[in-house]
């Protein structure tokens, strides 16, 4: 029977229009919320104006720390808030990158710098200790946790090095937990103090990942250390709220950096300098995530990336479950073809 010949015979029916009027509201309703949600997401990537940080200090003599900061996004992230007027606590494992770029730092943007040097991986006190030291009395108002680790390559969980599976939650997670324990009780004391007449604000950044936002076969201790600070960094932004300090999850793709092994940028593929302009510039809007609390994913590509997978298949389905398995399978195929043929190619 075809639905004329159904509603023929049934439009008398109240049951049969009671539910055609019950079907037709809630597809209005969920147009009218899909159609409010990608309003939103391309207002704040295209249309509103970037935020200015005289808000988080900026200009005012206020620091910020940045973990991570040798290389790729947290050296960009340096340079990018120092640029805007911010003194930086450089945070990273080697001294000698941490001293250049504060040389750089210094010259170009005449702001102050401290360096730490801090091996995130050992879990060692005395790196926390470091820390707590240098920041003691410097009225910080930002920190960025950037300082993190993936898999050498794809590899199933069964396979997955000890040693790695523990840098991994060590990094991503231990030391991102202990060091903002360390530096978020500065910010509080600065953005509260009787002093504090511009009312600056203080800000928390965490770098998270679609390897969190998607469950990720194949890299499934990194995708689990990501999850994590998903919950952990929404649950902070509940409790500091009244603190004046804003608290956000950044969620993003691929970008090049030596993590991602990737040297060469595309439309999907932002360099550090892109992505992190794009990042500072949304703080507080949540772009792509407008499924989500205290969260952005702030790069034009990655956002819509994200807006769709969530609004078709969903972030949690077997579907993208699925497709993110035999991806990076076959990264890791690809992966070990390489590491064979430069091993034949060192032998010969």
């Amino acid at each position: 029977m075809s639905f004329t010949q159904f509603f023929d015979n049934y439009s008398d029916n109240l049951i049969v229009q009671y539910s055609l009027i019950f079907a037709l509201l809630v597809g209005v309703f969920h147009l009218t919320i899909f159609l409010l949600k990608f309003g939103s997401l391309v207002y704040d990537l295209f249309i509103a104006a970037p935020v200015n940080f005289s808000k988080y200090g900026a200009g005012s003599g206020k620091w910020a720390v940045v973990t991570g900061a040798s290389d790729g996004i947290g050296k960009e992230y340096a340079l990018q808030l120092a640029k805007k007027g911010l003194s930086i606590v450089l945070v990273s494992r080697t001294q000698s990158k941490l001293e250049l770029i504060a040389k750089e730092i210094e010259t170009a943007y005449k702001v102050n710098t401290k360096i730490v040097a801090f091996d995130a991986s050992t879990d060692d006190e005395e790196n926390y200790l470091k820390l707590e030291k240098a920041v003691f009395d410097l009225p910080v108002t930002v920190l960025i946790n950037n300082v993190g680790q993936s898999h050498s390559i794809p590899v199933p969980f069964l396979e997955t090095e000890k040693k790695e599976l523990q840098d991994i939650i060590t990094i991503n997670n231990i030391a991102t937990l202990k060091i903002t324990q360390i530096i978020a009780p500065r910010i509080v004391s600065t953005v509260n103090n009787a002093n504090n007449q511009k009312n600056t604000r203080g800000l928390i950044l965490t770098m998270g990942s679609f390897g969190g936002l998607l469950p990720t076969p194949y890299l499934a201790t990194y995708s689990g250390s990501k999850a994590f600070l998903q919950s952990w960094s929404a649950a902070l932004a509940g409790e500091l709220a009244a603190d004046n300090v804003d608290v956000e999850l950044v969620i993003s793709y691929l970008v090049t950096s030596a993590m991602s092994k990737i040297k060469r940028s595309s439309s999907t593929i932002p360099n550090p300098k892109q992505f992190v302009s794009s990042t500072l510039k949304g703080i507080g809007r949540r772009n792509g995530a407008q499924e989500r609390y205290a969260t952005s994913t702030p790069y034009w590509t990655h956002a819509l990336m994200h807006f769709g997978i969530d609004s078709t298949v969903g972030v949690y389905s077997k579907f993208a479950n699925k497709l993110n398995l035999q991806m990076h399978q076959s990264i890791r195929q690809r992966a070990l073809k390489k590491a064979a043929r430069l091993a034949a190619e060192k032998k010969d």
